[in-house]
């Protein structure tokens, strides 16, 4: 049985490949029940949240992710997510692989956004803005980087010292990164704003968005939470990962549906049909695009298939 660390799952899942992985899954499809989704309480602090997302393709694989999500533990200086991957044959039931759950999470979740960006962002985007400065922040601008032809990245985070820290750390040639210590006026020249928060009040509105921009909302995978306004998604076209999962679960979506201000014939198209040609993307060049995404179990046996066979050659 092959067992992957973080480093090496990271190695197994180049972002090229990945993205190219994510794509081919959605196109073909699998068999994706309806993920568990359950909130653990933390005495004293924030509550908890449990994942257990399986997926299989008849008589290849089966895969299974639990995942948990502490946001507490950011005052602990740990990662609010961990979780492992559990590949089996599809044919045998016999255990394949355990895999680093948090590292594929991180990278197909990015995948995905820059999938996503990939029919829905302006060819020519070259400025990036990160809203958030955890983990995915990383992966996301490097995901981001291998489908546009991104100059420029500018992270901004609650806390300035630690998008400081995540600016220094990243080192992709042709790209400089700073610090925006102004989210308004970051925002307002953004080609892409990809957000990655733990916030439950909207931190990107509507007004900010110049035409052309394209809004990446990784965060908000509770109804509870929330990273725009009404503003934004009444002036974008949206798109998500899975209907069924984003209009369950993203609060930036479930809220103003909840409040009539947008219905979920909003939606315009998931990534399952852009991948496979059945919706062009945006409308023009001109036009503001929002893609949602909750994660979906498809992504992550698309990245633990891509790892195990790399594996194995």
């Amino acid at each position: 049985m092959l067992v992957l660390t973080e480093a090496e799952t990271r190695a197994a899942l180049p972002f090229a490949a990945l993205i190219a992985a994510v794509r081919r899954m959605f196109a073909e499809g699998c068999e994706m029940p309806v993920r568990h989704h359950h909130g653990v309480r933390v005495p004293g602090e924030a509550s908890a949240t449990l994942l257990l997302m399986p997926a299989w393709q008849p008589g290849a694989y089966i895969g299974v992710k639990m995942v948990s999500v502490f946001p507490g533990n950011s005052t602990r200086g740990l990662p609010a997510i961990h979780g492992s991957y559990l590949l089996s044959c599809g044919q045998t039931g016999q255990l394949l692989a355990i895999i680093d759950g948090a590292e594929l999470t991180a990278r197909r979740t990015a995948a995905a956004s820059a999938l996503a960006a990939d029919y829905l962002a302006v060819k020519d985007a070259s400025r990036l803005l990160m809203v958030g400065a955890g983990r995915l922040s990383q992966n996301l601008i490097e995901a981001h980087a291998s489908i546009r032809p991104i100059t420029e990245v500018v992270i901004w985070a609650r806390d300035p010292h630690k998008a400081a820290q995540t600016a220094a750390q990243i080192v992709i040639p042709g790209i400089t990164v700073a610090v925006a210590t102004d989210l308004e006026t970051a925002a307002g020249s953004a080609d892409i704003i990809s957000c990655a928060t733990l916030s439950t009040e909207p931190l990107i509105f509507g007004d900010w968005l110049k035409p052309g921009c394209h809004l990446d909302l990784v965060g908000a995978f509770k109804p509870s939470m929330r990273e725009t306004d009404d503003g934004a998604v009444v002036r974008a076209e949206i798109f998500v990962d899975t209907r069924d999962g984003a209009l369950a679960e993203g609060g930036d979506l479930v809220q103003p549906i909840e409040s009539g201000v947008i219905t979920p014939l909003s939606v315009r198209a998931d990534l399952a049909e852009l991948a496979k040609g059945l919706y062009r993307g945006r409308s023009s060049d001109q036009a503001i695009t929002l893609f949602k995404s909750v994660g979906a179990a498809s992504e992550d046996l698309a990245g633990a298939i891509l790892a195990y066979e790399a594996h194995r050659r």
